[in-house]
């Protein structure tokens, strides 16, 4: 079983493998959150069927239901906290503002 995933000291992003990864809006009621994560997995599903179809046009359909959902989910778009910080997605942790507090998480794990 793996352990939770880590999460920055301002609860912003996701650490993977290194890197940030934006997390869903916490200011999205339960009810809404569970909705498009509804809707996430199935356009997720929805691609997969499509790529093993080879049907291009489904494909980016899909695509742009993924694109929406995690939009609307906070994830990607506008970023959702509003201190004017800059959106730090798809980076490493050790080259951002984060650094010296991951570099003390990698050091301990």
């Amino acid at each position: 079983m793996s352990a939770e995933p880590l999460v920055t000291p301002d609860g912003r992003y996701l650490v993977v493998r290194g890197r940030l990864w934006r997390r869903t809006d916490p200011g999205l009621d339960e009810t809404t959150r569970a909705s498009l994560v509804h809707e996430l997995m199935e356009a997720r599903r929805a691609k997969k069927t499509a790529r093993a179809a080879e049907d291009a046009a489904a494909v980016e359909a899909a695509r742009a239901r993924v694109d929406a959902a995690k939009t609307s989910l906070g994830e990607r778009g506008p970023v959702w906290w509003d201190d004017d910080a800059p959106d730090e997605t798809r980076r490493m942790a050790r080259n951002t503002r984060y650094a010296e507090w991951f570099a003390g998480v990698e050091s301990t794990s």
